[in-house]
């Protein structure tokens, strides 16, 4: 690595964050120090909970003032102190001269706008851009992302992208003002590892061309090492250690970060039974959504979500999907379990249940559960851990109450969670702990089959390795069936025992896993596994 000698863009000396939550006072930080140089790239690594995004978020204050705090510190951005601005001084500053990514894009953007109306925004109110101007401008940025067809997205909304698209629509907004400075908090982590590499580099080159400092928050250490000058590795809300990428990858000195360095994704899937039976089979399964066009919205033609897709399925087996964002690896997932219309068989268990009207669907429930991509999004804030978990047992089951509050306890149990969080409420928890819950609330109708969508990519590696002997654990105890989605390889290559590649709604590739990844037949695979870095 080159030495940094030019003058930080950004100093943040001694911080400190405290947040004062009902009558108890919390230090999430304390004492950090580091520089941003223009220009350049560091990265804050650490588990979660480590005070990473909350010393991120202070930079442009968007912690929930006044329960959070600062008792001490400073963050000079240029020759600003931004603990110091009023509101009106640091409305000029997000969106324009500092740009974030935040890390969960479906709670991020609004629901209630199109791309084209919430890109523009931006633009307003930064540089006065309107009318076809604006346009131009978010086609442009839509396009630089990787957004196909950028005409046809303008006026799409949120919850009709995938999460991969949602992300680089997130990232568009945040470099639609050229900022000097561009926070991105986990900016990959909803995005394959093809797309992956395109975003990283799209940033690579324009800090290279606009000289823009880069704070990269991440749990991805491949992504760190590749593309951060310097690196901070944050322990609870400490900086333990700080110095050039090259040197700490070489020679960590801390014993924490050896043990981060030291959690890449291991170990082999479960023993498969040579006569395991089949649990789940599909054949020429498809999913077409129509394209309405003209007065009377007649569908002149079908987006092929999944188109023709065959896959087997046995008890204690797991299946991992992989492909790009966009490629139909969710909608076939949620199509198997019948949450989505689709044409061709689907049987479970030998019996055919595509044909079934959702009344007959609803007592098969039991036996087929998911674990969806963002757990806070799926875990209701309404409701405590304890009546999350339970839910399932209040539809499905008729024990006595008594009976219900201990299969809670015993599946908490059995996640590693502390039976007494039954009565506490999902924000009160870590990403990880919140996947744990959402895997306890699959888990304890004691189904045969799970899907799991893209459970670990929101999670830090020490929290993955974790989920993964978690699952591990779970499968061998109860035989259970994994339909694996992930952008993640190597957390694939750990847990699955076959792989079923996915470009465009159809596969282009699947067999053993072992195979796959010593010798991928199609020349798409093998660009996945490139950008995956294994």
């Amino acid at each position: 690595m080159i030495a940094d000698t030019t003058s930080p863009l950004v100093r943040v000396r001694d911080l400190s964050v405290r947040f004062h939550q009902e009558g108890a006072e919390v230090d999430a930080v304390r004492g950090v120090s580091f520089d941003i140089p223009a220009g350049r790239t560091l990265a804050i690594v650490g588990e979660s909970g480590s005070g990473k995004s909350v010393s991120a978020l202070s930079i442009l204050r968007l912690l929930p003032y006044p329960k959070a705090s600062h008792p001490s510190g400073h963050i000079h951005y240029r020759d600003q102190d931004l603990l110091q601005l009023d509101e009106p001084q640091l409305r000029q500053l997000r969106g324009g001269r500092i740009g974030m990514i935040f890390q969960e894009p479906m709670t991020s953007l609004n629901p209630l706008h199109t791309l084209e109306k919430q890109i523009g925004e931006a633009l307003l109110l930064h540089k006065g851009m309107r009318g076809a101007q604006a346009r131009e401008r978010t086609l442009e940025l839509l396009h630089l992302v990787g957004i196909r067809e950028p005409e046809k997205r303008l006026r799409t909304y949120p919850h009709e992208l995938s999460g991969g698209q949602r992300q680089r629509v997130m990232i568009a907004m945040a470099l639609a003002n050229e900022p000097e400075l561009l926070i991105a908090d986990e900016p990959t982590t909803a995005l394959d590892v093809t797309i992956q590499e395109q975003i990283l580099e799209l940033l690579k080159s324009l800090q290279q061309k606009l000289g823009m400092a880069i704070l990269l928050i991440s749990h991805d250490l491949n992504v760190v090492r590749r593309y951060a000058h310097q690196v901070c590795v944050m322990h609870q809300g400490e900086v333990v250690e700080h110095n050039s990428t090259e040197a700490l990858f070489e020679a960590p000195q801390h014993p924490y970060t050896r043990k981060l360095l030291d959690a890449e994704p291991s170990g082999q899937p479960s023993a498969l039974a040579p006569n395991a039976p089949q649990v789940l089979e599909t054949a020429d399964l498809r999913v077409w959504f129509p394209v309405k066009k003209g007065f009377f919205q007649r569908a002149q033609e079908h987006i092929k979500a999944v188109d023709g897709v065959s896959l087997q399925l046995r008890q204690g087996e797991c299946l991992g999907i992989v492909g790009e964002s966009g490629s139909g690896k969710t909608t076939l997932g949620l199509a198997v379990l019948r949450l989505l219309g689709s044409r061709g068989e689907i049987r479970f268990e030998g019996e055919p249940i595509h044909a079934l009207n959702q009344k007959a669907v609803k007592p098969l429930r039991r036996q087929l559960q998911v674990v969806f991509q963002d757990p806070f999004g799926s875990l209701s804030p309404r409701m405590t851990v304890g009546e999350i978990v339970a839910e399932g047992l209040n539809i499905h089951s008729k024990e006595p109450p008594a009976e219900k509050a201990r299969r809670v306890i015993e599946a908490l149990r059995e996640v590693g969670l502390d039976p007494e969080a039954r009565h506490r409420y999902p924000h009160e928890f870590s990403g990880g702990q919140r996947q744990r819950i959402a895997i306890a609330r699959a888990l304890i109708l004691k189904p045969r089959l799970i899907v799991l969508d893209e459970p670990t990519s929101a999670l830090d590696r020490t929290v993955q390795s974790q989920i993964i002997g978690l699952l591990r654990g779970l499968q061998e105890k109860h035989r259970l069936s994994y339909l694996f989605i992930s952008h993640d390889l190597s957390v694939v290559r750990a847990l699955c025992h076959q792989v079923l590649v996915m470009q465009g709604g159809v596969v282009v590739e699947q067999g053993p896993a072992s195979e796959l990844f010593a010798a991928p037949r199609q020349p798409y695979t093998r660009q996945l596994l490139d950008a995956a870095l294994l």
